[in-house]
């Protein structure tokens, strides 16, 4: 019989509700997910009120005021505060987002926190990312090449670096594969938006002389074709990217070598390898 229920030990039940602080003019209410691994209790969600005249604007701000002012033991991951490392990342108000870009004035009533979804606790807010960057360790990160190595630096032309925009500024927060619905029923199999993001980002760098290999590791019914087109990777990402795009550019790809070698066999070969993938449709559609 199939049962529809967490089991009891995930159930997350009603938390503590911290005092108000004294002599504020002004508060905002945050319900925050809490969990340890030590008191063998089930998750729970405190209720805590911060001074805003007290701390700076954004969530960020609030969590560091909470740890200072109220509960010491309150665990979360930040770093720089500027949108850059990707430490803060956690669901706020039901979507992905890094707490030290998110403002409370964006969010009306209560402020509700949780960890990123869909990924093993560690403690309170600090999920557990190592799956998550075995995937990114696994697209082969860096620059391949077989020639040799100049004296100063590889050169680039204006135009190959341009391809690189909206590729290059991920950081890593993991916002996106944590909302693709895919990349929770199989996150031990497909990489997930954030990895293929990151391989779409050396396939097209002009330096890289790996392109066919990077290809070939991607090539599997799960590790890239998983992806549905849900296109919440795109909304949830703070940096405002669109990995959805990068991956369908990788599937385009894989699609324009199996098939251009036949157009070339048939004496069929357009001016333009992209069309490829047009008129191998409008075909299927006949």
């Amino acid at each position: 019989m199939v049962q529809f229920t967490l089991p009891k030990n995930s159930k997350i039940t009603q938390g503590k509700t911290w005092p108000r602080p004294v002599n504020a003019k002004s508060q905002r209410e945050y319900r925050i997910y809490r969990w340890s691994p030590d008191d063998g209790r089930n998750p729970r969600v405190d209720t805590y009120y911060v001074d805003t005249g007290d701390c700076g604007p954004m969530v960020l701000d609030a969590l560091i005021w909470i740890k200072n002012n109220v509960d010491q033991t309150l665990t979360f991951r930040r770093s720089c505060r500027e949108g850059i490392c990707g430490s803060c990342s956690m669901n706020i108000d039901g979507t992905n987002t890094l707490a030290c870009t998110k403002a409370m004035s964006d969010i009306s009533g209560a402020i509700r926190i949780y960890p990123l979804p869909h990924m093993p606790v560690v403690k309170d807010l600090v999920p557990d990312l190592t799956n998550f960057y075995a995937q990114h360790a696994s697209i082969q990160p860096w620059l391949q090449t077989v020639s040799p190595t100049p004296q100063k630096e590889w050169k680039q032309s204006h135009d190959d670096r341009q391809k690189l925009d909206g590729l290059y500024e991920c950081i890593l927060c993991a916002c996106c594969s944590t909302a693709c619905p895919s990349y929770w029923w199989n996150s031990e199999r497909f990489l997930g938006p954030a990895a293929l993001l990151q391989a779409q980002r050396f396939i097209m760098d002009s330096r890289d002389e790996a392109t066919g290999h990077r290809l070939d590791n991607l090539e599997d019914p799960f590790r890239l074709y998983r992806c549905h087109t849900i296109m919440n990777c795109a909304k949830a990402c703070p940096k405002h990217l669109n990995p959805a795009k990068a991956i369908a550019d990788i599937k385009r790809m894989l699609v324009e070598r199996q098939v251009y070698p036949s157009f070339r066999c048939a004496g069929i070969l357009p001016a333009n390898p992209e069309s490829i993938v047009p008129v191998v449709a409008s075909n299927f559609r006949l």
